[in-house]
């Protein structure tokens, strides 16, 4: 069969797309720091060859308040929305929204005390960073709720 101008011949199955590592980390909430108490509530992944830096959240805020229900919900939102724009490299959110995606991913899991923390960065594979990202955060974010 004759090759389709920028595919595979007609007929035969499209190749699959290369797969490129990935880093990525969970984000959790620590409502009180001393009790050391968390939950999932996004995920952040850098894909260095594909240009892809995201972070994707889905808090469950009903089991934030019930690890402490004087939580300020509105500072959480206000935290999570921060690290996303952040990631999208939002000029509003100052000098490290401007660095390279390296060192905003590096800044984004980077250990912190407060009461968003990332966990330590774990390494995956995948053609599609979009579509790990959407299904890390179902696997250890939305599988933890209900």
């Amino acid at each position: 069969m004759p090759p389709v101008p920028g595919g595979s011949p007609l007929g035969a199955p499209a190749a699959p797309a290369a797969a490129d590592p990935f880093d990525y980390a969970v984000l959790r909430v620590v409502p009180r720091v001393e009790r050391g108490e968390r939950v999932n509530v996004g995920v952040v992944l850098f894909c260095r060859a594909r240009g892809f830096l995201d972070a994707r959240f889905e808090p469950d805020e009903r089991r934030l308040l019930a690890l402490w229900p004087d939580l300020d919900l509105e500072a959480v939102r206000g935290h999570l929305d921060f690290i996303r724009r952040v990631c999208a490299g939002d000029r509003a959110c100052g000098y490290v929204a401007e660095l390279p995606q390296a060192e905003r991913f590096g800044w984004v899991v980077s250990p912190a005390s407060t009461v968003v923390q990332p966990s330590r960065v774990h390494a995956g594979l995948g053609a599609d960073p979009a579509a790990a990202l959407d299904r890390l955060l179902a696997a250890l974010v939305r599988s933890g709720q209900g």
